[in-house]
C-alpha cells in the first residue's frame, strides 16, 4: 500500500473513521485507478470506500483536505508579517551546493517541488508521524531542519556575519532570510501532522483515563470527552450483540433433515436445514437513582442512559430520589443537556427512598417487566431511613429474566448506615461495584451476553 494512503488510513481512524482492512484494500485499488493528480476526484472516490455515515463523510473530507494540503504553501503564510517578512536573494550564490539547493527551496512557497519532497523526506526521516505533544513542535522542526542539511547554511551563516565587507552582509541576510523561511515552512508541517496525528491520539488518551477515573472525580473536560466515549461504547454494545444474535439466528446445520430434503431429488440441489434456538431479544428495564446521595455520579449515569436509547431497541428507562418517573420520553426526544436538565429539575435531588420507587414501580408499570427483561438498578441503595420494601422488590425480580445491580458505593460500605444493599443483594442475579465508565460497559454487556 502507498505510504500516503496509509497514513491518510491511519488518520481517519484516529479521527474516528473505522476504516476496515477491506475497505483500506478498496481505497488501495482506487487510489491506482484515480492517481493523485486530481484531489478532487481522488477525495470523492476515498470517501465513497472509506466513509459509511454523513459524520464520517465530514470526518473525511476534513482529514483529507488537511492531510493533502499544501504544507509548505499558505500554511506557513502570517498575514500580519508578510510585508515585514524576509525574502532571500535567489541570486545569491555560495559556493556550496547543499547550501545554495537549500536557498532555491526556500524561494519556493507553493508547497510543491524540491521544497515539499525535502520536507516530507525529512519528516518521514525523522518520524515526525510519532508526535503526541504541541511542545514536540520545535524539536522535530529542528531535526527536519538538520536533516535536510542546515548545518551547512549555518555554518556559512556564521562565517559571512564575521566579516564586516558589504558583499559578506548581503549574503548573510540571504543565509538568515533562507533559514527562517525553512524553519517556518517545518514548523508548519510539524503542525499540520501534529493536529492529524498527535492530538487525537493525546485525546484518545485522555479519554482512556477519563473512562477508568472514579465517577464522582469527573472534571468538567473529563465528561466532554464522555459523552464521545459513552456514545461509542453503546453503539459498540449494540453492534456486538446484534452480530452475536445474527450468529445464532442462522443455527446449526441438521443433517437428518438436510438428508430426508434432499432424498426425493437425489440431492440435487442440496439445501441445507438448520436447527434454530429461540433468543429472547435484549429487553432492558433501567431504574436509576438521581437523589442528592449520587449526585456527583447523576450526569454520568443519565449520560449512559441517553447512549443506550439509541442503541437498544427494547428499552425502558425510569429515574427516581422519592417517586418514580418514566424518562424513555425525554431521553429520546431532547439533546442530552436538556434531558437531563428536566429529569433533575422534576426528579433529581429529593431524598431517596427506594421503598417508594419499587411500590411505583410494581402499581404504574408492572407490565414492562417479564420474563425477556433484564432488571438494571443503578445507585447506592441508600433508602434515607425508609422501608426497603424487600417484598415488592422480589416480586419483581421473580417475574424478571435478570435482575444486576450496579452501586457506585464500594462493598466495604454496604450496609453501613442507611444502606439496603446487604438486604436487596441476595435478590439479585448481579450486584456489583461500578466506579468507572468501563466498569459500566462491562456490566452492561454482560447482561446483554444473557440473550446471546
Amino acid at each position: 500500500m502507498d505510504s500516503r494512503l496509509a497514513g491518510f488510513i491511519r488518520a481517519l481512524r484516529l479521527a474516528g473513521v473505522p476504516a476496515s482492512p477491506a475497505e483500506s484494500i478498496d481505497a488501495a485499488q482506487a487510489m491506482a485507478l484515480i492517481g493523485f493528480e486530481n484531489r478532487a476526484n481522488l477525495k470523492a472516490s476515498l470517501g465513497v470506500v472509506l466513509a459509511k455515515s454523513a459524520e464520517e463523510k465530514s470526518l473525511h473530507d476534513r482529514i483529507f483536505d488537511l492531510y493533502f494540503s499544501a504544507t509548505s504553501g499558505t500554511t506557513v503564510q502570517d498575514p500580519s508579517h508578510a510585508s515585514t517578512a524576509p525574502t532571500p536573494e535567489s541570486t545569491v550564490r555560495t559556493g556550496d551546493a547543499q547550501v545554495d539547493a537549500l536557498l532555491d527551496m526556500a524561494t519556493q512557497s507553493n508547497g510543491t517541488g524540491p521544497l515539499d519532497t525535502a520536507l516530507r523526506r525529512a519528516a518521514a526521516k525523522v518520524g515526525v508521524d510519532e508526535i503526541r505533544f504541541a511542545s514536540q513542535t520545535p524539536f522535530f522542526a529542528r531535526q527536519m531542519l538538520s536533516e535536510m542539511g542546515i548545518a551547512a547554511l549555518e555554518s556559512q551563516l556564521r562565517e559571512r556575519l564575521s566579516q564586516n565587507t558589504a558583499p559578506a552582509q548581503r549574503e548573510a541576510s540571504a543565509l538568515s532570510a533562507a533559514r527562517e523561511l525553512l524553519l517556518r515552512h517545518a514548523r508548519a508541517w510539524v503542525e499540520q501532522r501534529f493536529e492529524l496525528f498527535g492530538q487525537p491520539a493525546t485525546e484518545q488518551f485522555m479519554t482512556e483515563v477519563a473512562v477508568h477515573r472514579p465517577l464522582g472525580r469527573m472534571s468538567p473536560p473529563d465528561m466532554d470527552r464522555m459523552k464521545r466515549a459513552v456514545a461509542r461504547m453503546a453503539k459498540r454494545l449494540a453492534a456486538k450483540h446484534a452480530q452475536r444474535r445474527r450468529r445464532r439466528l442462522q443455527g446449526q446445520i441438521d443433517f437428518r433433515r438436510t438428508l430426508r430434503r434432499s432424498a426425493g431429488h437425489d440431492g440435487v440441489p442440496f439445501e441445507l436445514s438448520y436447527k434454530h434456538t429461540r433468543r429472547d431479544k435484549p429487553r432492558l428495564v433501567v431504574v436509576c437513582d438521581v437523589s442528592g446521595s449520587v449526585a456527583a455520579h447523576v450526569r454520568f449515569l443519565l449520560l449512559f442512559l441517553y447512549a443506550l436509547q439509541s442503541s437498544v431497541a427494547d428499552l425502558r428507562s425510569f429515574c427516581f430520589s422519592h417517586r418514580l418517573r418514566d424518562v424513555s420520553a425525554p431521553l429520546e426526544s431532547l439533546p442530552f443537556e436538556e434531558a437531563m436538565a428536566l429529569i433533575l429539575r422534576e426528579v433529581g435531588g429529593g431524598a431517596t427512598d427506594y421503598g417508594q420507587a419499587w411500590v411505583d414501580l410494581q402499581n404504574q408499570h408492572s407490565d414492562c417487566i417479564d420474563q425477556r427483561t433484564t432488571l438494571l438498578v443503578l445507585g447506592d441503595g441508600r433508602s434515607n431511613q425508609t422501608h426497603p420494601r424487600l417484598e415488592i422488590f422480589a416480586q419483581l425480580t421473580e417475574r424478571a429474566k435478570r435482575v444486576v445491580w450496579l452501586c457506585n458505593e464500594p462493598p466495604v460500605r454496604w450496609g453501613s448506615g442507611d444502606s439496603c444493599m446487604l438486604q436487596y443483594r441476595p435478590l439479585c442475579t448481579h450486584v456489583s461495584h461500578c466506579a468507572s465508565a468501563s466498569d459500566l460497559e462491562r456490566a452492561i454487556d454482560e447482561a446483554l451476553q444473557a440473550y446471546a
